[in-house]
C-alpha cells in the first residue's frame, strides 16, 4: 500500500528512504495536494520499458493505418527519390 506523507517529512528521508520498495511508492504532499513521489529504481525502469514499448505499439499500429491507407512506395521509387 502506498504511503502518503507530507513534504515536511522529508526532514527524515532515511527512515521514508527505507518505506520505498518495488510496488510501495512514496506519495508526497504539499498544502494537502500531491507533490512528488520516491519508487523503487527498478521499479522506475519497468515503468519506463512500458513506456517505450507503448509508444512503439502506437507508432507501429499508426503504420499499419498509413499502409493501408496509402500504400507503400516501391524500392526503386524510393531510390529515385532519395538520388541514389
Amino acid at each position: 500500500m502506498p504511503s502518503i506523507k507530507p513534504v515536511s517529512a522529508l526532514k527524515n528521508y532515511t527512515s521514508i528512504v527505507d518505506e520505498v520498495t518495488y510496488g510501495n511508492r512514496v506519495y508526497f504532499t504539499k498544502n494537502g495536494h500531491g507533490k512528488c513521489a520516491l519508487i523503487d529504481i527498478d521499479e522506475l525502469d519497468e515503468l519506463d520499458k512500458q513506456k517505450a514499448l507503448l509508444q512503439l505499439m502506437t507508432k507501429l499500429s499508426e503504420s499499419k493505418v498509413s499502409v493501408k491507407e496509402e500504400g507503400t512506395v516501391s524500392a526503386d521509387d524510393l531510390e529515385k527519390e532519395l538520388g541514389l
